[in-house]
């Protein structure tokens, strides 16, 4: 991986940390906003893959594995409709934006920004795995120390 490439990852992950701490996001916001832009890179990268006859790497293509599954009793009570009319859609353009943007700026290959994705997919994952109530939905994503 080249220099630019490494610093255009460094970039786009300080500003998503930046943007989330700042917003305060939630973490079923932030995990919309990362799944809603995985599907369509994802679709791309696949058909020029295809046409050109080469595998993607298994750490693309899925979902990368959770300890445990979302709780069962969690899972039967979210109620979509409820949750998709108190998310705040702004906030989500802004980091979706700001995800876009970057990518651009830094020229961002499209397989290195679904690598970058992933890993936030799979903190959101791994948290919403361990909620115990609808509520905690809302609660900001935590991210690590290190992060």
């Amino acid at each position: 991986m080249s220099e630019e490439a490494i610093d255009g990852l460094v970039t786009l992950q300080e500003r998503m940390v930046n943007l989330i701490k700042q917003l305060n996001m939630p973490l079923v916001e932030v995990s919309m906003v990362i799944q809603n832009m995985i599907s369509p890179m994802l679709e791309t990268l696949n058909k020029h893959a295809i046409e050109n006859e080469f595998e993607l790497p298994e750490r693309i293509i899925k979902q990368w594995p959770i300890e445990k599954p979302i709780h069962d009793e969690v899972k039967s009570s979210l109620a979509v409709d409820k949750i998709l009319s108190v998310i705040d859609e702004e906030r989500m353009d802004i980091l979706e934006t700001l995800v876009r943007v970057t990518m651009v700026e830094t020229e961002m290959i499209l397989l290195d920004g679904i690598a970058a994705l992933r890993m936030w997919e799979h903190l959101a994952r791994s948290q919403l795995a361990n909620i115990t109530s609808p509520g905690q939905l809302f609660s900001p994503i935590e991210m690590p120390d290190n992060w």
